[in-house]
């Protein structure tokens, strides 16, 4: 999907995300945008759910030995899913993406929206960080 997905616009919501959430600079992660299959193959193995998804995270927790610097883990984001859901909620790829690599951060921070708590506290923050997103968008997006 090299080309398809903006990088600025990922490393963006990643860093509005870890901002957000008070995270030390220097925190480190990785976004792999990926396919349905390769979404549903990590779903089944890792969740027990043989079902796609959009996103999906694995925490690590690690600290970096050469830099000292934290690293919380891997977002994977389904694109064919991004696109579709986009199309649904009648808005741009980029903005879904952007919303899944926030869900994905948040997960990784903990966050959680299986119970109904959760999932209210989950949706306000992640709608704090898209706000911030929207807002501090410049030219070009």
């Amino acid at each position: 999907f090299r080309g398809r997905v903006k990088t600025r616009l990922l490393e963006r919501a990643a860093r509005e995300s870890l901002k957000h959430e008070g995270q030390a600079p220097g925190t480190n992660l990785t976004i792999v945008i990926t396919n349905d299959a390769n979404l549903r193959r990590l779903n089944e193995q890792f969740l027990r759910m043989d079902a796609p998804t959009d996103v999906l995270s694995f925490p690590a927790g690690d600290i970096d030995p050469d830099t000292g610097e934290p690293y919380l883990g891997d977002v994977l984001i389904s694109f064919p899913r991004a696109e579709a859901q986009a199309e649904s909620a009648g808005h741009q790829v980029e903005e879904e993406v952007q919303l899944l690599v926030t869900h994905g951060i948040l997960h990784l921070l903990g966050y959680d929206h299986a119970e109904p708590e959760g999932e209210k506290r989950m949706w306000r923050v992640q709608e704090e960080i898209l706000e911030a997103l929207r807002g501090s968008r410049g030219p070009g997006g």
